[in-house]
């Protein structure tokens, strides 16, 4: 942990860039480094929590994806389209997790092109003692309910307008 610094710089950063002129930038500007900021704090706390399981918050996902599956199974394209990241990060998560021998691949029974990603039994006792060690960093980050409430729906908003997803097709009525 690095100590308290007496002034905080991204209002700092946003006096300098107001001072430079740049007002119409200002905001974004202290959006975007507070972000980035959160991230670095919540992913060290997310390391910490992860460490004495030999685990990335990466390795993490793809184990706790495919424990949520009904078999611990699931082809590879659909784990790449669920966690949102370049197919190549995928396979080298993948490829770490079958050398530790928490994940295997199996080919694909009716696509010989695909593979399928299994959770091992290893994989699974470790994602379940990981996910209860993670989830008392998710029960305690120092926000409110409310306030935790509000900063979702605000990223959410963001992520939207972004593309990142689209609301759910309606259902129709039944005829």
């Amino acid at each position: 942990m690095t100590r308290r610094l007496p002034v905080d710089p991204i209002a700092e950063a946003k006096r300098q860039w107001l001072a430079h002129g740049w007002d119409d930038a200002a905001d974004g500007m202290t959006v975007v480094t507070s972000v980035i900021r959160a991230h670095q704090l919540l992913m060290a706390s997310i390391d910490r929590a992860l460490r004495p399981f030999d685990l990335s918050f990466s390795r993490f996902e793809m184990l706790r994806l495919l424990a949520f599956t009904r078999e611990g199974r699931m082809p590879m394209a659909s784990a790449i389209a669920r966690l949102q990241v370049h197919p190549t990060s995928v396979t080298n998560t993948v490829d770490r997790l079958v050398r530790d021998a928490l994940v295997t691949r199996e080919p694909h029974p009716t696509d010989g092109r695909a593979a399928l990603l299994v959770l091992t039994a290893e994989g699974r006792r470790q994602v379940d003692a990981a996910t209860a060690a993670l989830n008392g960093v998710f029960a305690d980050l120092g926000l409110g309910d409310d306030d935790a409430v509000a900063l979702v729906r605000i990223i959410a908003r963001f992520r939207k307008g972004a593309g990142d997803f689209a609301d759910p097709m309606p259902v129709p009525d039944p005829l």
